[in-house]
């Protein structure tokens, strides 16, 4: 009896501290869902890095004419009361970072990726994880704005049909790494078919076609009620410095269509009054908060 009693309270002991496992496991979970119910629009901002870039030459400006030529590397997350947005992830993927924040550099065929902060940690730190995220857009597939991409595969993949078909090519385009998005193409997807999707039915996040940098070239805008209006880049500039003296990189997929779409951007941002986020612009970025910090 002693034996058997000994047994019980064994067992008793092991359930109480299954319980404990999966309350606190459970707690945890409520803490990221809790972040995702937010009553108005926030803007989350994620430090992804840096890009060395070796020759400006190739965006039609000079060292002299530019504050760096160093390029910030930004994700995005977009919180809203019906869902979340991913808007671009990264440039090299969390699995190929070390513990402790230690730097970790790659070498691309145009520039040198140097990351010391995965991006997932950070997402977590403001309270959300793969698995809150309703949707994932990129600005364009190029490797600098894709690396962990495959971490929302279950997400709904916001995507124009020119860009996912050149994202499957084969053979693949030199400009990104395959491997980063494979997973999405199997994901749930919604192609978009026009020149501007309201991501929330509410107008106050618009995914809007800028083609010419990619075949298609996405900008995001958002309608913030404290901050103002917002418009988020992607690469249809790359340099402040190239929007100031109105120079055009040498690598666009289809450089007329990169100017008409600069035209309709700077016209829909005369229209809306809104700021303009450069992705790429070192020192703007820098003066950002990030996460878990956000702007609202």
């Amino acid at each position: 009896m002693r034996r058997w009693g000994a047994a019980v309270c064994l067992l008793a002991l092991g359930c109480v501290a299954a319980i404990l496992a999966l309350s606190a496991r459970a707690q945890a979970q409520a803490g990221l869902h809790r972040a995702s119910s937010v009553r108005s629009l926030r803007l989350y901002v994620f430090d992804c890095g840096r890009l060395k870039i070796a020759d400006p030459a190739r965006y039609h400006l000079k060292r002299e004419e530019m504050a760096t030529t160093d390029m910030s590397v930004a994700c995005f997350l977009v919180a809203h009361p019906k869902g979340t947005l991913m808007w671009d992830v990264g440039v090299i993927p969390d699995s190929q970072l070390k513990a402790g924040g230690t730097p970790v550099t790659v070498e691309y065929a145009t520039s040198v990726a140097t990351v010391a902060k995965p991006l997932l940690p950070q997402l977590a730190a403001a309270g959300y994880a793969p698995g809150d995220i309703t949707y994932v857009a990129f600005s364009h597939f190029h490797y600098d704005h894709v690396a962990n991409a495959n971490a929302f595969a279950g997400s709904t993949w916001l995507v124009d049909q020119p860009e996912r078909d050149v994202m499957f090519s084969d053979p693949p385009s030199p400009r990104t790494v395959p491997a980063f998005f494979s997973a999405l193409k199997n994901s749930k997807t919604v192609i978009i078919k026009d020149d501007e999707y309201d991501v929330f039915g509410d107008k106050s996040v618009l995914i809007k076609s800028a083609p010419g940098h990619s075949p298609g070239h996405q900008v995001l805008f958002l309608r913030l009620t404290h901050t103002g209006p917002v418009l988020i880049s992607g690469d249809l500039y790359h340099y402040p410095e190239e929007r100031k003296l109105n120079r055009l990189p040498t690598t666009e997929y289809d450089v007329e269509q990169t100017i008409a779409s600069r035209a309709r951007v700077e016209a829909f941002l005369k229209k809306t009054g809104a700021q303009l986020w450069i992705q790429h612009d070192a020192v703007g970025n820098a003066k950002l908060k990030k996460a878990p910090q956000y702007y609202d």
